[in-house]
């Protein structure tokens, strides 16, 4: 027979469990319910992607020291600065592929960002400071920033240093005409050289770099 007091234990822990089971049941049942309304209040679009377009990358070749113009199918954005990255991480991109023409590692991840600032006039002015007057056609400075990895692992050598920066203001200016000049930072910051003999502490014009390309090659 089993005593009284046990008897009054087991009613007690079965009637705590009942209780517990309850609660447990409605706070699954609220989770779940919270769960539902948050799914119906979730954005249904898709975020938006870049539309795919023509862009013209001016593309550095090793063998006759030239650039030759590749048009490519890219999705690019339409702010210019983020436009101007797309365009030049995919120049990168090709010269860190294998058998490149013009081989540099680092590919498109040697590009930090692309600011585009009012032209001044006159090509000693520092990206952003003062002095000199705003371009009056409304042309552009392109302040590439390279990442200290992508400057530290390029080749050293004054032709290939120099083909790797025309081909940058070249691809620029194709892409966005408005680009008139191009300064460089590496990580930020100003730098001497790219590896060694590029001058990086001088304005660009694009100009200078157009007329080295070669001929077209869809």
């Amino acid at each position: 027979m089993i005593p009284r007091y046990q008897t009054v234990i087991f009613v007690i822990l079965l009637a705590a469990s009942i209780v517990m089971g309850a609660v447990l049941w409605h706070l699954l049942d609220r989770a779940h319910q919270r769960l539902l309304a948050g799914e119906d209040s979730a954005p249904t679009r898709a975020p938006e992607v870049a539309p795919v377009e023509q862009a013209t990358l001016m593309a550095a070749d090793d063998s006759d020291d030239s650039l030759e113009t590749r048009v490519l199918s890219l999705p690019l954005p339409a702010e210019p600065g983020a436009r101007a990255r797309a365009v030049l991480g995919r120049l990168l991109d090709l010269y860190a592929a294998p058998g490149a023409a013009h081989p540099v590692p680092g590919g498109a991840q040697g590009i930090v960002d692309v600011f585009l600032l009012p032209a001044k006039n006159g090509t000693d002015a520092e990206p952003g400071a003062g002095g000199g007057s705003p371009s009056p056609s409304g042309q552009s400075l392109a302040v590439v920033n390279l990442t200290a990895a992508f400057a530290n692992g390029h080749p050293s050598g004054i032709e290939t240093e120099t083909l790797t920066i025309l081909s940058i203001c070249a691809t620029l200016h194709a892409n966005l005409p408005q680009v008139a000049e191009v300064r460089f930072l590496v990580d930020g910051l100003p730098r001497a050289t790219l590896a060694g003999h590029a001058d990086l502490t001088r304005t660009y014009l694009t100009s200078e770099s157009t007329g080295t390309a070669g001929g077209d090659q869809p």
